[in-house]
């Protein structure tokens, strides 16, 4: 027995907005029709996928990966055109499945298999829960009885020889594939759908697919901690830099770059949710150009970095640890800067002092140390 994929991927898909075709957009870092071709062609029980296509989309479809054949001016004249581009090569099933549902499962193919061993044609399908009305000129006119009705999906699965005869008996212009095999007098199983099988047809669609392809939310924590001591009184310094800011203060802070411990902490902790070490591991002291430099430097690297692997920064909470300077009337000034920095609202950003109550080397005014988290979200 061997096992055919047809993807019917020819439309043009007008009601998805302007721009390409919806099958050649992007969509969780890949085209749509990559995602529905890599859902049928790692199944275990397909053995051929073969994509039915536009003539104009050729420079797309080179880089799609299965063997592909031109459709038809309709979506019966490109399935046709699929099947009998398979004929003679003994094919014995066939699944025929709309591009544009790019959330199919590996569970819900194995479904649509199990049935056709009983069956010579079967279909996933939702139950219509919704109530149904008739309208028009924006008014209800009527309701309708739901009992019966299925929201019908693919892949609609055939016994290959029959829906072949089958779609070359029908006059054309059918919903789908199981109005044209009924149409022959073929029996249709219904197998249970799945609403993550959305088709997508309008431009909110592709938001809804984003969410369903890339999974459950991936939410990261992380914490940052770091520590400068105050200059010698013989070395000056009149103030310290902290979140950004400066302080007037009697002394400055020790450091290779610009000793910012505020900052220094939330770049770390943004380093540790991504788990990607902290700022000597991309900034090396040893490296003399990092001598004196501004720390946001390093945040703006780590903000990018986090960018780059999908995650959004979703709060910062910063506690900067010292007797002096005094944090509260600069605590705005950093959070704006900080903002500025990260491109984040400033609401999502926590800067807050607390003393060691006199113990310590901070009690002791000996230096400044900060502690900071960071949550990352993916969606």
């Amino acid at each position: 027995m061997t096992t055919a994929a047809l993807i019917v991927a020819a439309g043009r898909g007008t009601r998805a907005g302007p721009g390409a075709p919806k099958q050649w957009r992007a969509l969780a870092g890949r085209r749509v029709a990559d995602w529905t071709v890599a859902a049928f062609a790692t199944h275990p029980a397909i053995d051929l996928v073969l994509a039915v296509t536009h003539p104009d989309d050729a420079a797309e479809t080179a880089t799609l990966g299965v063997e592909t054949v031109h459709g038809g001016a309709t979506r019966a004249a490109s399935v046709l055109a699929g099947l009998e581009a398979l004929e003679g090569r003994g094919i014995t099933r066939v699944l025929i499945h709309d591009v544009a549902r790019a959330g199919i499962t590996p569970a819900l193919i194995s479904d649509v298999l199990a049935a056709l061993e009983t069956s010579p044609g079967a279909a996933p399908a939702i139950p219509v829960t919704d109530a149904l009305w008739r309208g028009a000129n924006g008014k209800v006119t009527g309701t309708e009885d739901r009992a019966g009705l299925f929201r019908a999906q693919t892949p609609q699965g055939f016994h290959f020889d029959a829906i072949l005869a089958a779609h070359r008996d029908h006059p054309g212009n059918a919903a789908d594939d199981v109005e044209v095999a009924r149409a022959a007098g073929l029996d249709v199983a219904i197998v249970p759908g799945n609403e993550t099988n959305l088709k997508i047809t309008a431009p909110d669609d592709f938001a809804r697919m984003e969410k369903t392809l890339r999974g459950a939310m991936d939410i990261r924590l992380g914490n940052g901690f770091d520590v400068h001591a105050f200059e010698d009184a013989d070395r000056g310094g009149d103030h310290v830099t902290l979140c950004g800011v400066q302080i007037p203060h009697t002394h400055g802070l020790k450091g290779h770059s610009d000793a910012d411990v505020g900052m220094h902490a939330v770049t770390d902790a943004i380093y540790g949710a991504l788990a990607m070490g902290d700022i000597g591991r991309h900034f090396p002291p040893s490296d003399m150009q990092w001598k004196g430099a501004d720390s946001a430097i390093f945040l703006d690297h780590a903000v990018k970095l986090a960018a780059t692997h999908g995650f959004t920064i979703s709060n910062i909470d910063c506690t900067l640890i010292c007797e002096r300077p005094k944090i509260g009337p600069h605590a705005s000034a950093m959070t704006a800067r900080m903002a500025e920095i990260m491109d984040l609202a400033a609401d999502r950003i926590s800067i807050k002092a607390t003393t060691s109550e006199k113990l310590g080397f901070t009690g002791r005014e000996e230096g400044i140390a900060a502690l900071a988290t960071a949550t990352l979200v993916k969606a």
